[in-house]
């Protein structure tokens, strides 16, 4: 700590005039930014500061200050509440010293005061937003019809080999971790059913649980939320990089359809694999639940077996394929919107392949809880 008399500090003499206020010390960085020095000197300084609201403004006098830079000014100007005290006595130097730290110094941010219109602006941007989205895939979905329409007329003109190389990527190479989640899903739950079922006797009920709800509901919907996380994220990026790289303004310019080229390949993929993937993921699932069922009730497989097809109908199995073929032509529909909003720049390309799969998920939740609604009669 440096020495008594060059720590800074403030005393406090009477005089016939009334108190004066003594500025003694280095009022330096290197004196003021000490952690002990700066304690006291803040507790100094609010106790006179307290002083003053009650007895008035006082008197000032840093002639007997050995050093003053900016930061001790800053701070004495800081304590004067930014303003120049009644009766201040100093040197010249320190005078043009202040006067600069008052030029410069900035006034505080003063509080926004609460808008009720705020709320209103940021819930009409959003619903500008949210219809601005809407209609882009309502135009895609248009785009997707006339493209198919074009295929179909002129097949020799198809992109077979893009959708070829799709099938493969989106389809053969999501097979073993869609098996692995619907097998552990399958073992989880028939594990937690047991626990209930055993309460009651009704251990053989455990199929028609199973069959039920993977086969109509659980085998589609892990599937889509598989694929929407792998599957939809890889078709914004891909896209979005051909964004940020130029090559759809390149397409554009040489007369090549995007649509064609870009977003019906990977829609008519994501249509045919979907199915395809939400029976593998069912059938490893009930694999899973068939096993656990074994372990822990003693259901032999040969019973799960021979009992499934009577607790569960085949219209069952043909719903969960038409929603798999929805979800995988929304997924693709959604990776492909997003993909093509991205703007040239890499975060715009992170954020949209974010709203991507977030937007797909979400989207497969609610179509999942709309078929559920429409056909509640079919199959049960």
């Amino acid at each position: 700590m440096p020495a008594e008399n060059s720590t800074p500090r403030i005393e406090q003499q009477d005089s016939p005039e009334g108190p004066l206020l003594l500025v003694l010390g280095e009022w330096t960085a290197a004196g003021l930014t000490r952690k002990q020095v700066w304690a006291a000197l803040t507790a100094q300084l609010g106790s006179l500061r307290g002083a003053d609201d009650e007895n008035g403004a006082r008197r000032w006098d840093l002639g007997q200050m050995e050093k003053l830079d900016h930061l001790g000014a800053q701070v004495l100007w800081n304590h004067w509440g930014r303003s120049w005290p009644a009766q201040l006595q100093l040197e010249p130097s320190q005078r043009a010293l202040l006067e600069t730290v008052a030029q410069f110094t900035c006034s505080p941010p003063q509080a926004a005061k609460a808008n009720w219109t705020e709320p209103l602006i940021v819930w009409g941007m959003r619903a500008f937003s949210l219809a601005d989205h809407c209609k882009g895939l309502v135009r895609l979905v248009g785009q997707l019809l006339f493209d198919i329409i074009r295929l179909i007329r002129r097949p020799q003109q198809g992109p077979w080999r893009d959708l070829s190389g799709h099938l493969y990527h989106i389809g053969a190479t999501a097979l073993p971790i869609t098996a692995l989640v619907g097998f552990l899903i399958g073992v989880v739950l028939a594990y937690l059913i047991s626990q209930q079922l055993r309460q009651f006797g009704a251990d053989a009920f455990i199929v028609n649980i199973l069959g039920i709800s993977l086969i109509r509901e659980l085998g589609p919907v892990l599937a889509a939320i598989l694929i929407a996380g792998r599957s939809g994220s890889a078709i914004t990026a891909q896209i979005g990089v051909m964004r940020v790289t130029e090559e759809i303004d390149a397409m554009r310019v040489m007369g090549i359809s995007r649509g064609f080229r870009l977003v019906m390949p990977r829609a008519l993929a994501l249509a045919v694999v979907m199915p395809l993937i939400s029976v593998w993921t069912t059938l490893a699932a009930l694999l899973g639940g068939m096993l656990a069922s074994y372990i822990a009730m003693g259901v032999s497989p040969s019973f799960f077996i021979n009992s499934l097809p009577a607790a569960v109908q085949a219209s069952n199995l043909t719903l969960a394929s038409a929603k798999s073929v929805v979800f995988g032509l929304l997924i693709a529909l959604v990776g492909c919107h997003f993909g093509l909003r991205v703007k040239p720049n890499t975060e715009s390309l992170g954020q949209g392949t974010t709203a991507s799969v977030v937007t797909s998920i979400t989207v497969v939740i609610l179509v999942d809880a709309l078929f559920a609604v429409l056909f509640r009669s079919i199959g049960i």
